[in-house]
């Protein structure tokens, strides 16, 4: 689905950035398509939740406010 996505609004995964709530899903399948990953702490998973998972997350931030100034940018990871 992810890749349809990309193929949809013609963007690459090495320049698309995953941004999500969950570890479940919004992270897994953005890692899963090869794009970086941000986990917003503001949603489902908290910070003790996403230590448990065998997989990381490139960043992770308290809220998707912490974005602010960066989209665009070259400071996403």
């Amino acid at each position: 689905m992810m890749r349809s996505a990309l193929n949809a609004i013609d963007a690459h995964s090495e320049t698309t950035v995953m941004i999500g709530d969950r570890m479940d899903t919004d992270v897994v399948a953005g890692l899963e398509a090869g794009m970086a990953t941000i986990l917003v702490l503001s949603g489902v998973t908290t910070a003790e939740q996403a230590e448990r998972f065998p997989y990381r997350a490139s960043r992770v931030l308290d809220s998707i406010a912490d974005l602010t100034g960066e989209v665009g940018g070259s400071m996403l990871i």
